[in-house]
């Protein structure tokens, strides 16, 4: 059974972008999607990131955007690999003269 998540990570730049593309005013934007004028000027400013799905859908629809395109969720960071002759983290650095 799949589950939708509990909240929705945002990107505000995206956000903003598609908003403009629009033509639309942030005040008309967040009347559309139920929100308050300040909490969308936060989430394009990025001082919040985090939705609920029913209000991601409906500012998803205001902004023309299907529900299968991602363009407005912030991009998911990929765990940092560690390289190969890294010292490990909190280990003493080596004298490269000695």
């Amino acid at each position: 059974m799949h589950r939708l998540p509990t909240t929705f990570q945002v990107d505000g730049t995206a956000i903003r972008t598609r908003r403009k593309e629009l033509g639309l005013s942030r005040d008309d934007c967040a009347t559309g999607a139920g929100i308050s004028g300040p909490y969308l000027s936060q989430l394009e400013n990025g001082a919040r990131r985090d939705m609920r799905p029913p209000t991601y859908t409906r500012l998803r629809s205001v902004l023309d955007v299907p529900a299968d395109d991602t363009r407005l969720l912030a991009p998911t960071e990929e765990p940092r690999r560690k390289e190969p002759d890294a010292r490990p983290e909190g280990a003493p650095r080596r004298d490269e003269d000695g």
